[in-house]
């Protein structure tokens, strides 16, 4: 088959994920990289080591391009790069471009504070993690607006572009000439450089293109554009997303981002910290007795436990998980737990607890997002990992009460990152068209009804009161285990 093909690159907090599409989003060649582990010297702080950001792109862009040519593909028709990595985070560098510390992670404290540098670092730039590695892509320090949020930057919200008000800078502890020059989601930054291309293995002088920040760009990824349908993100960082055109400066229940698209906005609710994490700490919590198990058997450590949990039935029995694995900054007292253990528990109530909790908690936040909106869903879209469990996908209809979407094959980030630089060198017409051609199929799961009636009565009677009666507790228990 030939070409033309662009790369998508998905950087995220634990992997790199690296893949090439054709027109019609076909994903013809896909290399992976896993992240080392973020240091963490002290309490508050998140780093992710070294350069590893740029390491593991590299190596999972290397992996790609290896498979794109064993299967006889000519790397002269890729088109172009589309650009995604994590958000939230912070990159001092060098007037040449070299990061100046580690990256700062989106989970560590001083990516919100106005925090500089020490002076003998020498950092001349401050940005986030797209304008840094477009740099390290193109050599042009140029960053995408839509990866540059009000809670960090000194950004103006209306122009998509940097904020005229000098108040702003001093918040946040930046001057103009330390940032980058912004773009929007499908400009092209510039072309890959001599040095990247021997890095990545992709073809020097492709166009590298903006996109946006990773949330934005999962939703191009999952084909979600409607504004009655949610995409919810399963990823370390848990969030549901609804698109809109008007630019709400003060809500209540949800945050203005901006979306993939230039110009529209992405409503996004509150979250998990550390959503998906928790299962992953769960499987590691049972041991290496189960994991051998699963390997013998030739399944995944997630689809051998599964088969247990699945004969759960709703509500796992009353066992009940609450998801302050990672607490919030406003309320660090906070701690996960669960609730509610008899003699009829097992490690499938364990794991059913723990995903049946993340359907309640994020229903509740999409709730008071939808309300405040004034919109009804008429479905949800499930992404990330998570959404290949078919258990994980009908908590998620039972919860929400609508009809639960997978993508069939992919989607996600590293295809929206396709999407936007198939727009940007001419493969498509417009983000509409791309999306439409390049969206891959779903597959629906409907929801049950006497499982519905339980996590319904569930959610109104006990759930969502937990915190209220555990909050005075744990406060008093934090000086001690600080």
């Amino acid at each position: 088959m030939a070409g033309p093909f662009v790369v998508g690159v998905d950087c995220g907090t634990q992997s790199a994920k690296v893949a090439v599409y054709d027109a019609h989003g076909v994903a013809v060649a896909r290399g992976q990289q896993l992240l080392r582990p973020m240091e963490r010297p002290r309490h508050g702080v998140a780093v992710h080591p070294d350069d590893d950001l740029w390491d593991a792109i590299s190596a999972a862009s290397r992996a790609a391009m290896e498979q794109f040519t064993a299967r006889g593909y000519d790397t002269a028709d890729i088109r172009g790069v589309g650009l995604c990595p994590i958000r939230c985070c912070k990159a001092f560098l060098h007037a040449d471009g070299t990061l100046a510390e580690p990256l700062i992670s989106w989970m560590d404290d001083r990516a919100y504070q106005p925090y500089v540098p020490p002076a003998e670092l020498q950092a001349t730039y401050a940005t986030t993690s797209s304008g840094y590695l477009a740099h390290r892509f193109t050599g042009r320090l140029r960053d995408t607006a839509a990866n540059n949020i009000l809670l960090q930057w000194p950004i103006d919200t209306d122009t998509w572009q940097w904020s005229t008000d000098p108040a702003l800078y001093e918040e946040f502890a930046v001057q103009p000439e330390q940032l980058a020059e912004l773009q929007l989601p499908g400009d092209i930054i510039g072309q890959l450089t001599p040095a990247a291309a021997a890095a990545t293995g992709l073809p020097a002088g492709v166009p590298v293109v903006q996109t946006a920040n990773d949330k934005a760009v999962e939703m191009l990824g999952a084909g979600s554009l409607g504004e009655q349908s949610a995409l919810v993100s399963l990823g370390t960082y848990i969030c549901a997303m609804v698109h809109g055109s008007e630019n709400h400066k003060a809500p209540q229940n949800f945050w203005t981002n901006f979306a993939s698209i230039p110009h529209r906005y992405l409503y996004e609710s509150n979250g998990v910290r550390r959503g998906m994490w928790t299962l992953t700490w769960l499987l590691d919590l049972l041991g290496p007795e189960m994991a051998a198990a699963a390997a013998a058997e030739g399944v995944s450590r997630e689809a051998y436990l599964e088969r247990e949990a699945v004969n759960v039935p709703a509500g796992s029995d009353g066992l009940m998980t609450v998801l302050d694995w990672l607490a919030t900054t406003d309320m660090p007292f906070r701690k996960g737990m669960m609730l509610g253990f008899d003699a009829r528990h097992t490690r499938g109530h364990l794991y059913r607890s723990v995903m049946e909790a993340i359907a309640l908690t994020m229903r509740f936040h999409v709730d008071a997002m939808c309300n405040e909106l004034g919109i009804a869903l008429d479905d949800i879209v499930v992404s990330g990992g998570g959404s290949h469990s078919p258990l994980f996908m009908q908590i998620f209809a039972d919860v929400f009460e609508v009809p639960a979407a997978r993508c069939v094959d992919g989607g996600g980030a590293a295809l929206g990152a396709a999407v936007c630089a198939s727009v940007a060198t001419g493969m498509h017409t417009s983000f509409e068209a791309a999306v439409s051609a390049m969206a891959p199929a779903r597959e629906t799961f409907t929801p049950d009804a006497a499982n519905s009636a339980v996590y319904r009565q569930m959610a109104d009677t006990v759930y969502h009161d937990i915190r209220s009666h555990t909050d005075a507790l744990f406060e008093r228990a934090y000086p001690i285990f600080h």
